[in-house]
């Protein structure tokens, strides 16, 4: 496999369907007056979510790429303080924003110029390789739940 191929292969995995629900599909037309409901059974709501989602790619993009980024405080620093969204506007912000990181993400992996394979010299032993591949399965476990929870939702 070249090195082209594996770039691409990686941005497939992070958006591009295949096993995996995309994040567009996943939040199309989610009802604006579900989004703050936790289902039965379920421990989050849509909102909870789609913060997590959006902070923990934040987190990996800037700590792959900025020597001087700081993590938010594990694990309360990545969930929102509420079950629910301010508004319409805090929905598609952090909608926005999480496709801004993942565009980002697909962008880092298609440089030629990032060895995928180097120690991030800031890190404990990671490469850029390993966060691409750790915020795909993560966004997929969890937009996984999220497609739970739409459908208990009804």
């Amino acid at each position: 496999m070249s090195d082209s191929d594996l770039r691409e292969h990686l941005v497939e995995l992070l958006d591009g369907g295949h096993a995996h629900i995309r994040f567009d599909d996943a939040v199309k037309d989610f009802p604006r007056e579900l989004r703050g409901v936790r289902a039965d059974g379920c421990p989050h709501s849509a909102w909870e979510l789609l913060e997590h989602l959006r902070i923990a790619q934040w987190d990996i993009l800037e700590f792959s790429r900025d020597p001087n980024h700081v993590s938010p405080d594990f694990p309360s620093g990545y969930w929102p303080a509420s079950v629910a969204p301010a508004d319409d506007a805090a929905w598609d912000a952090s909608v926005a924003a999480f496709r801004r990181d993942l565009h980002a993400l697909a962008a880092l992996a298609r440089d030629k110029s990032v060895d995928l394979y180097a120690k991030i010299p800031h890190g404990d032993g990671q490469t850029v390789l390993r966060e691409i591949l750790l915020t795909a399965d993560h966004n997929a476990y969890h937009l996984g739940q999220f497609m739970i929870v739409r459908r208990a939702l009804g």
